[in-house]
């Protein structure tokens, strides 16, 4: 509630913190309560993507704009770009919707004046749009920025490059007007004990994503990836008996020419996840590269009788198109690698993942030195090494294509 009243007073807001903490929902409030009367006419809502802004803020899980402005709203264009008109006691008000996550992403909001700008997951976007996001309010009446944001590494460019000139300002001046709240899931009022309790139980307490998603702490990705997974919690010499019966089969595919080629045969009762086996094609060592008619014979042989899914990399258009014209049904992956990566991890904790000790031995022994990149986190970035991580991305690619009940069925 400080936060919130502090944001009518203050020209820079941002709330920072872990994974369900009520940031979007308190921050669209306030934008929604000050947009009322705001004396300017057009306004901007962004995020790394418009579907993102549309997510976070209009809907925001059924507390976003659409809900607050229910009835004196409606959904258009200004200047070709999606907008939604909102109709307030001072005048018809636009928010433009706009994406910031790519480059040149900061073109789609120059020729404008905002009154207001919320911009969600403002450290996803690039460091040109939120500048721009900033030169475009410099005129408004009532300058009015919004951010909100998950923790990224301490020597992110946001950090360095947005927040500490501001906290800066604000230590040298009381009334300069950064206001700057850090919320966990503690903090969500909607979420009761046992639910909390339930929720964190997910979660390995050591883990970077412990640190970051629950705590709400700045921690750069160093170390091994996947240092919760366990051989003796997360592995097994037998299936069961019913395996084939019970669950429903999958095929996940890390595509290599140069780089090895992984297959993995993977049955999921709704419960368990079991990799019960593995084909890999390592030319380097073998000497020899394989066409895609040659993969597609290996599939053919991989798969047998028992036909099902298959997802691949999505960067392998030409496989997948021989695969599909002999009739395979086939995926293309999502390839989001940091939330797969924490979606995974969640899923070791749990054990729901189990790999077959005999048949997978290449997977696990990529799982025990898939590590980040420590050049990359000294830059404040986020990446894997790029090696030894054939048999983990084709792990991710199926678990990026689970429904988010099954990562979350314990909260």
């Amino acid at each position: 509630m400080r936060f919130f009243d502090r944001c009518f007073d203050s020209w820079l807001n941002v709330a920072e913190g872990g994974k369900r903490g009520g940031k979007n929902v308190l921050i669209t409030m306030a934008f929604c309560a000050k947009l009322e009367t705001h004396p300017s006419r057009i306004h901007l809502i962004a995020g790394v993507s418009t579907a993102t802004a549309r997510l976070n803020i209009l809907d925001c899980d059924g507390f976003g704009m659409l809900n607050f402005f229910e009835g004196r709203c409606r959904a258009g264009q200004y200047q070709n770009r999606d907008c939604l008109y909102v109709r307030t006691p001072v005048g018809e008000k636009i928010v433009l919707i706009s994406g910031g996550g790519k480059s040149g992403d900061e073109k789609l909001i120059k020729g404008n004046t905002y009154g207001m700008a919320y911009i969600t997951e403002a450290n996803e976007c690039t460091p040109e749009f939120i500048k721009e996001s900033f030169d475009r309010t410099l005129s408004s009446p009532k300058r009015t920025i919004y951010h909100d944001l998950n923790p990224k590494a301490e020597g992110h460019w946001y950090y360095k490059d947005v927040l500490e000139h501001h906290e800066e300002a604000q230590k040298r001046n009381p009334n300069y007007g950064y206001n700057y709240g850090h919320f966990t899931i503690a903090d969500n009022m909607s979420i009761g004990d046992d639910q909390l309790r339930r929720a964190l139980s997910t979660y390995d307490k050591t883990s970077l994503w412990y640190d970051r998603d629950i705590r709400g702490l700045r921690r750069a990705a160093e170390g091994l990836i996947y240092d919760m997974f366990r051989q003796d919690a997360n592995t097994y010499d037998v299936p069961p008996i019913d395996l084939v019966d019970r669950s429903t089969r999958t095929i996940a595919c890390d595509y290599g020419t140069t780089n090895p080629c992984v297959f993995l045969d993977i049955y999921d009762d709704g419960e368990t996840i079991r990799v019960e086996r593995e084909y890999r094609w390592d030319s380097r060592k073998e000497h020899r590269q394989k066409t895609d008619a040659e993969y597609a014979d290996d599939m053919v042989e991989f798969m047998g009788s028992n036909y099902c899914t298959i997802i691949v990399d999505p960067s392998a258009a030409s496989f997948i198109l021989e695969l599909q014209s002999r009739g395979f049904y086939v995926v293309p992956a999502e390839n989001n690698v940091i939330d797969g990566i924490r979606n995974t991890s969640k899923l070791f904790v749990r054990r729901c993942i189990q790999i077959n000790k005999n048949q997978c031995t290449a997977l696990i022994d990529e799982l025990g030195v898939y590590a980040w990149d420590r050049k990359a986190a000294d830059r404040g970035e986020e990446k894997p090494v790029k090696e030894k991580d054939h048999a983990p991305d084709a792990l991710r690619y199926y678990v990026n294509s689970l429904p988010d009940w099954r990562i979350n069925v314990q909260t």
